[in-house]
């Protein structure tokens, strides 16, 4: 394998990639555009719930309870009704998520100490919402039964010490709990991914088409020096992707940065070179530029967004798709940026992905290189 080889493949590539403007233009475009777009699309965060209430009992009692959900951000109260059909058809239509159902004698079965029941209603067609719903409404009555509870003895001239148990939460790496922050560093390696693999998968297959493959077999250049020579652009101009992104999620949308940059360019180099030499397995075997293109996006698109636990945590797959999982190279790397992002954590944590995507690129860059054959 000679160098001189190498670097000229590499020009020559770099100058079919400059060549075309437009394609040159979307490969750097698209991951800012994916990345803003899901950003501010792809929120988990629950706030501003349109709720409507029901309040049969009309007490001062019923009202106080109600007032828990007027001043915090997770609630936003949009009416009041006296009828159970309205609060049917509103929920029915999308103007309403929730709606509190406060049953008549609330406040006077507080008073009498026999309980009191208090109804929500959840539109379940958003399983993530509703489910949040219940824990902030639980969370809420519970908050203010106990303060009930203090108030009535208090008045009974009962001296009350403190609570005997006392929950002191603490929420480490995103103690906010904004999902900007954990879901831009899990889709930065969704997007390099897919760019990757869409970029590289193109290659081969062009010089097939057009023709100028004949010519590159009739030089001297060996199959890794070609290979190679190939691959070399394309990690450039994933880095430059990476790059752009970085700056985009750090500056535009502050997520956080807290650990090693220099082994986050290390783990993104790895990690480009592995999805890239993907592409280029999948531009020997297609031929075709159209076919290399669908495969690319069917092989490295689906198992990265869905299989990575960008989205969905692996834990709860079945145990045929978690063994898939090892071989989604994104796993790996989705790992790695939230730990080098949200934790700061480094090599001393990290060593087992990275060695695992280590063995990804090199067993992927070694099928690439004894599939393709230099000849007709």
């Amino acid at each position: 394998m000679k160098i001189r080889r190498i670097r000229a493949v590499t020009r020559k590539e770099w100058k079919q990639i400059i060549r075309d403007t437009r394609s040159l233009m979307l490969s750097l475009g698209i991951p800012m555009l994916l990345i803003v777009l899901f950003s501010w699309a792809l929120k988990l965060d629950v706030s501003n719930i349109k709720t409507l209430v029901l309040d049969r009992d009309k007490t001062s009692t019923s009202r106080a309870y109600i007032e828990r959900f007027a001043h915090i951000e997770y609630f936003s109260i949009i009416g009041y009704t006296d009828k159970y059909s309205e609060i049917i058809g509103c929920i029915d239509a999308g103007e309403v998520k929730a709606a509190i159902v406060i049953p008549k004698g609330f406040g006077a079965d507080l008073k009498a100490g026999r309980g009191a029941e208090v109804q929500l209603i959840a539109d379940g067609t958003d399983p993530l919402t509703a489910q949040v719903l219940v824990g902030y409404v639980s969370a809420i009555t519970a908050v203010f039964s106990q303060e009930y509870i203090l108030q009535a003895l208090s008045r009974a001239g009962v001296t009350v010490g403190k609570t005997p148990l006392d929950a002191q939460v603490r929420v480490w790496f995103n103690p906010e709990l904004e999902s900007k922050n954990f879901i831009i560093p899990g889709l930065i390696a969704v997007i390099m991914m897919v760019i990757a693999g869409l970029l590289t998968s193109l290659t081969i297959a062009r010089e097939w088409e057009r023709g100028t493959m004949e010519q590159l077999i009739s030089t001297p250049v060996k199959v890794s020096e070609l290979l190679i020579g190939k691959l070399i652009p394309y990690v450039e101009l994933g880095l430059i992707d990476f790059v752009l992104a970085l700056l985009v999620g750090t500056l535009i949308f502050g997520v956080p940065l807290k650990g090693s940059i220099l082994l986050l360019f290390v783990m993104t180099i790895v990690f480009l070179v592995g999805a890239m030499s993907l592409g280029l397995l999948i531009s020997i075997v297609a031929k075709k530029q159209v076919l290399a293109s669908q495969m690319a996006i069917l092989i490295t698109f689906l198992p990265a967004f869905i299989m990575s636990g960008f989205v969905f945590p692996i834990s709860n797959m079945p145990l045929v798709l978690k063994a898939i999982t090892y071989l989604v190279s994104a796993r790996y790397f989705v790992t790695i940026l939230k730990g080098i992002f949200l934790k700061g954590v480094g090599v001393s944590i990290l060593w087992a992905e990275g060695i695992l995507l280590l063995v990804f690129t090199g067993v992927i860059l070694m099928a690439a290189l004894r599939i393709f054959k230099k000849e007709l």
